[in-house]
């Protein structure tokens, strides 16, 4: 079992910055797949991007490449998501998910993970 928490959202103005955190614990070793998501008001969660804990190979969205970077402190057990040059369209609550694979499947599909956090609300006004 892992128990992920994340923080670090805020409100900000368009064009600002945001760094979120997640924070593992459990059996991480187990999970090394660790996924960002975002959900609007009334969508669905999408992905954001993903990050292999052991390889620290990442994958991106289209719509956050060049933007948004995500990274790990393993030592802390913590995966990070920086966000730069936040749009209003970024407003969402973020969640963070693990899952056993990083290859295979869909990795932006909210349905193969197996572990959430309980979400960070960040807020972009124009």
């Amino acid at each position: 079992e892992v128990h992920l928490a994340e923080s670090g959202g805020d409100s900000v103005q368009a064009g600002g910055s945001l760094r979120l955190s997640c924070v593992a614990s459990g059996d991480t070793g187990s999970y090394p797949a660790m996924a960002w998501f975002r959900q609007a008001p009334g969508q669905g969660r999408e992905g954001v991007a993903i990050i292999h804990t052991d390889a620290g190979v990442t994958t991106y969205a289209d719509f956050v490449k060049g933007r948004f970077t995500v990274s790990q402190d393993n030592a802390k057990n913590t995966v990070y998501l920086e966000m730069n040059s936040l749009k209003p369209d970024d407003t969402g609550m973020y969640y963070c998910a693990a899952r056993r694979f990083f290859y295979g499947g869909t990795w932006s599909d909210s349905l193969e993970y197996d572990y959430w956090g309980q979400g960070t609300q960040v807020t972009v006004s124009t």
